[in-house]
Parts: structure tokens; C-alpha cells; sequence
């Protein structure tokens, strides 16, 4: 590789990741502005919105539902992932091609859709929006992506294993949770983080299907309607910060595992 070339190489890797980074640069950037207003020229170093932020109840509980529908909404979304991706692998199931493809095909649709379709749906069983109801919607995005990393890590290594352990007496339900579940572990954390991470900064499920008590995208949402202030720039670098955190949790446990010898 040439000179130019490699020059030209790292040019483009520079504006490639300033255009990813630069609008997550400026959003925290301005969330420790001093004025009123987070734009150039930088006014000089404040905390003062980050505790806005904090002693604003309203901030707080909408932080508070969205740590608690994504915790668990992901959780049963992870679970009923694997159960339905062990069923569909050591199984055979009618149709178990047709009923993989129904599985996932919420991925392929649009969370308005899904959205307004549960809405509705809960409207006509008379369903109070709340953040039940906000979990459910979380459950149903989140679940066929659960299905499709657990049933991709089921090989046949663990069905010779999970075979062995039947003829040494092992029943069906000790199988799948002393035998299966310990080699899956890595790809259930898996399913689980990205369910957590997708479910903490959701915005239009957790609009439509929510009332009064609200998840923090929404109240950013409620803020962002009076205008833009370093106070929507901190909550916004918090959501980013979390994020962030449940990405190298996601490293830490189950990448950085897979790939020791």
C-alpha cells in the first residue's frame, strides 16, 4: 500500500467516525455549558444542569420506569426467547420452519406499527396504558431478537452432550436447566444486554403505550417541546453514559469470555 493510499485510508476513517461521534461530542459537550443555551461559543465548565437533573422528580421517576421496564421486560423477553429456541432445536415441531419465520418477523417491522397495533389491541380488551403495558410492547420487539441469538448458538455438540446426560438419568427439565442453560449462558447474556440497551432508549412503544407514568425518552421527548437547553443535554449524555455502560458489561461478560481458550 502506498503512501497516498494510506494517507488517503486514514482521511477517510477520520471523517468517518467524526461524522458517527461528533453530534455525541457535542451533546455532551454543551451539557456542562454555564449559559442558558447550548450553543458555540463554549461559555465556560458547569455541573449545574446535571443537578437540575437530578432534582427534577419528574427526570428522576421517568429514569427510575425505564431502568425498571427495561430490567424486566428484558428479562422475560430473554426467557421466553429461550424457551421457544429450545423447543424449535430439540424438537420437532410442526411447521417449525414457518413458526421460526413468525417468531422473527417482528424484526422486520416497524415499531410504529407494532406500536399501534398493541394500542389498539389494548384498547379493545380495556387495557390502561401504564408501564405494564410499556413492558409488554418492550417483550414483543425484544423477544424475536432473544430467539434469534439463542437459537443460533444451539449446536450439535450440545445435543450429544445433552444426550449423554438423558442416558446417565437426567430428565428433561434437569437437562435444559443444569445442562443447556450453563452452555448458553454466554448467548443469553448476550440477548439479554442488547434487549436491556434497546429497551432503555426506546422511544415510540414507550410513547404510544404509556399515560402518566412516562419512561425517561418520553420526558426528553416532554422537555425537547419547550425548546433545546444544556438541562436536555445532560439527560441525554445520562442515557448515553448508561448505554455505554451496559455495552462494555456486554464486552466484559460474555465477548472477552468467548474468546478465552
Amino acid at each position: 500500500m502506498g503512501k497516498p493510499t494510506r494517507i488517503a485510508s486514514w482521511v477517510y476513517l477520520a471523517l468517518m467516525y467524526g461524522f458517527i461521534f461528533l453530534p455525541v461530542v457535542s451533546l455532551v459537550l454543551f451539557s456542562f455549558q454555564d449559559g442558558r443555551f447550548p450553543i458555540p461559543p463554549f461559555k465556560g465548565f458547569s455541573l449545574k444542569w446535571y443537578d437540575a437533573v437530578f432534582s427534577d422528580g419528574n427526570l428522576t421517576s421517568a429514569l427510575t420506569n425505564s431502568i425498571l421496564v427495561a430490567v424486566v421486560s428484558s428479562a422475560v423477553a430473554c426467557l421466553l426467547g429461550f424457551l421457544a429456541a429450545y423447543g424449535l432445536a430439540r424438537y420437532k415441531l410442526p411447521g417449525s420452519a414457518f413458526q421460526r419465520i413468525l417468531i422473527t418477523a417482528p424484526l422486520m417491522v416497524s415499531y410504529l406499527i407494532i406500536g399501534l397495533g398493541l394500542l389498539m389491541t389494548f384498547n379493545a380488551i380495556g387495557v390502561s396504558r401504564s408501564l405494564f403495558t410499556v413492558g409488554i410492547g418492550h417483550v414483543v420487539i425484544n423477544m424475536p431478537l432473544c430467539f434469534a441469538i439463542i437459537y443460533g448458538s444451539m449446536g450439535d455438540h450440545q445435543v450429544n452432550i445433552e444426550r449423554a446426560a438423558r442416558d446417565l438419568g437426567a430428565r428433561d427439565w434437569q437437562v435444559m436447566v443444569l445442562i443447556t442453560t450453563p452452555m448458553l449462558m454466554p448467548a443469553i447474556i448476550a440477548a439479554y444486554f442488547l434487549s436491556l440497551t434497546f429497551s432503555w432508549d426506546e422511544f415510540i412503544i414507550a410513547f404510544l403505550l404509556s399515560r402518566f407514568e412516562v419512561t425517561l425518552p418520553v420526558e426528553i421527548w416532554s422537555l425537547l417541546r419547550s425548546g433545546l437547553n444544556p438541562k436536555t443535554n445532560a439527560v441525554g449524555s445520562v442515557v448515553f453514559l448508561i448505554s455505554v455502560i451496559l455495552i462494555l458489561l456486554l464486552e466484559l461478560l460474555v465477548f472477552r469470555r468467548s474468546q478465552k481458550p
